[in-house]
């Protein structure tokens, strides 16, 4: 029954998201998803779980600083324990011919559901992606990503996820 419900929060979300891609298309903005499932803290054998999600980048928004191009994101993760995880960040930019590695940096709301207790709400998540770029505007890639509270809670006892990415610009 939970994977049901959590296939049909990600069905609506990705909807929802495609609508505003289409809208923002009329405006001449090529906005880029980024779909992703895989596993919620893996490194912790009693309380893994599977997870998809949803992050947005608008390439209109990134800005070339002395750290490379950086830009916005935006996200929402969920686990088949109905953890939840709403995050916004900036992610780096870095191209190698036709590799794509982007770290990225972002603080958000953590919500337990049935899953892990990670110690406090606000938690920050530190990824590294690396992806291929593909025909259509499309990247193929993996990711590893690291949720922890840095101490603001009682316990920090963090989360390793890693993920298989679909991005696509609309």
């Amino acid at each position: 029954m939970k994977k049901i419900s959590l296939a049909i929060i990600f069905t609506l979300l990705s909807t929802s998201f495609l609508a505003s891609a289409d809208e923002l298309n009329k405006a001449n903005v090529n906005p880029e998803y980024n779909f992703y499932t895989g596993v919620f803290d893996f490194s912790d054998d009693n309380k893994k779980a599977g997870l998809v999600g949803i992050q947005h980048l608008n390439e209109e928004l990134n800005r070339d600083t002395f750290l490379g191009n950086l830009s916005p994101i935006t996200g929402v993760m969920l686990t088949e324990d109905s953890a939840g995880y709403i995050y916004t960040g900036v992610q780096a930019n870095y191209k190698i011919g036709n590799w794509n590695f982007n770290p990225s940096f972002a603080p958000g709301y953590y919500n337990e559901g049935d899953g892990k207790d990670l110690g406090h709400a606000l938690e920050f998540k530190s990824e590294i992606q690396l992806s291929l770029d593909l025909p259509k505007e499309s990247q193929i890639g993996f990711s590893y990503n690291h949720l922890s509270n840095a101490s603001l809670g009682d316990k920090n006892p963090g989360a390793n996820s890693y993920m298989f990415n679909l991005l696509k610009k609309f």
